[in-house]
């Protein structure tokens, strides 16, 4: 059985131009490493994300302090592990911590980690990545969530709505997918040139023009699904992530307008979008803490379309559980720097599978060049992944990576069900 010996990590630069994590684990001459993501819009019981806070270094922004915690704490830890074994390698992570949101080491640290003892499993084992997760034959491939316009804290214009995204459900294979997006992405460019809008990109890679109002990026989208020969709802669905806990004050909500209003006038504004514009899937449409009216929007909408936890949830077991008793939602986010372990998150994706639920393995805003994830949807049969726009080369990275699966399994690859 192979055995770690040695674990070193570097400050490398996430996809915003700020500081992140890489961690390097060796096995003799053999080595993987990993990165890890940054978000901007995140939920408050997310795992902290240690930063050295030092307006001196990277204007507080610099994590030297979780780079030195890898370099002697948890390496001295995992020198001789098996490197086969995840779950016990993820258990010293965890105790060494000790604390329910990784205080302590810190999320970022632990997670680098985490990932490259996957990847150098699976580099030994010589398998690809994809293959040493949940499923071992039959695989099927995740629909793309495609960021086109950005809003909220991704972009810098008057959209109160984060994320405007399309999914191609029509599509019979991955190719297939990315070819039907491109299309759409490419004729709202025209659209929005045409009615000298900016072109330019967001965080995450979709458009982010000067417009303020959900329903005018919706009508822009719907008919850019329509110029690229497609029917809305059915070839190309419209998918919102809105981000509510960003637009959430003294009980009431500005997600419609810029004014405040009750939840229940944020329903019904939400019914009228779905049936105007046949939306398909809205992730966290409520605030973290307001689980009533997540179960009344569930209620209301009769579990006709997906909706998603995300900062709900972050991508945390005890609070999934809460969320399923309380008929919050059908399906989860799955974010790994929520967590902080590659074990912990599958044990919620198992979960999350096991009761019914979607589950859309996802970025983050700050992103990088490792395709972490793409093989996480692969391997774990996630029927979704949420990975930008087709735009920016740490979005495309983990498109690109499907891509090369769908080739390698040939004919038996098959997209996944919704």
């Amino acid at each position: 059985m192979s055995r770690i010996t040695k674990v070193i990590a570097r400050q490398v630069f996430d996809s915003r131009g700020n500081p992140t994590v890489e961690a390097e684990v060796f096995s003799k001459n053999i080595s993987s490493s990993s990165i890890c993501p940054s978000g901007a819009s995140t939920g408050s019981y997310e795992a902290h994300e240690k930063r050295d806070l030092n307006k001196k270094n990277y204007n507080g922004k610099s994590v030297y302090k979780a780079v030195k915690i890898i370099n002697t704490i948890i390496a001295k830890k995992l020198k001789n592990q098996k490197v086969h074994n995840q779950e016990k390698i993820d258990h010293i992570l965890l105790k060494l911590d000790g604390t329910k949101q990784k205080i302590k080491l810190g999320a970022n640290s632990m997670l680098a980690v985490s990932m490259a003892v996957k990847k150098l499993s699976s580099k030994i084992k010589k398998i690809p990545l994809y293959k040493n997760f949940l499923v071992k034959n039959k695989f099927c491939l995740p629909y793309p969530l495609m960021n086109i316009i950005n809003g909220g804290v991704h972009a810098n214009n008057d959209l109160q709505i984060q994320e405007f995204m399309i999914r191609p459900d029509g599509a019979k294979s991955f190719t297939q997918a990315i070819k039907m997006s491109f299309l759409v992405i490419n004729n709202l460019k025209k659209i929005l040139k045409k009615l000298k809008l900016s072109t330019s990109v967001g965080d995450e890679g979709g458009f982010a023009p000067m417009i303020g109002s959900n329903a005018q990026a919706l009508n822009l989208i719907t008919k850019a699904i329509q110029m690229s020969g497609f029917k809305n709802g059915k070839d190309i669905s419209i998918c919102l992530d809105v981000a509510a806990n960003e637009l959430f004050k003294k009980n009431k909500y500005s997600i419609h307008s810029k004014k405040y209003v009750s939840a229940h006038k944020s329903i019904l504004e939400y019914k009228k979008l779905i049936k105007k514009f046949k939306i398909k899937s809205i992730e966290d449409p409520f605030a973290e803490n307001d689980w009533k009216s997540w179960n009344k929007l569930m209620i209301a909408l009769n579990k006709k379309i997906q909706i998603v936890g995300d900062d709900l949830y972050v991508t945390n077991l005890e609070r999934l559980k809460v969320g399923f008793l309380n008929q919050s939602s059908n399906a989860i986010l799955i974010k790994l720097n929520q967590i902080g372990t590659v074990t912990e998150t599958i044990e919620v994706i198992k979960f999350a599978q096991n009761i019914g639920f979607n589950t859309i393995i996802s970025h983050r805003s700050g992103e990088s060049e490792d395709t972490f994830i793409a093989d996480l949807a692969v391997g774990t049969n996630s029927n979704q992944i949420k990975s930008g726009s087709l735009c920016r080369s740490e979005r495309v990275a983990k498109y690109n990576q499907i891509l090369r699966i769908e080739e390698s399994l040939g004919k038996k690859a098959k997209m996944n069900n919704l």
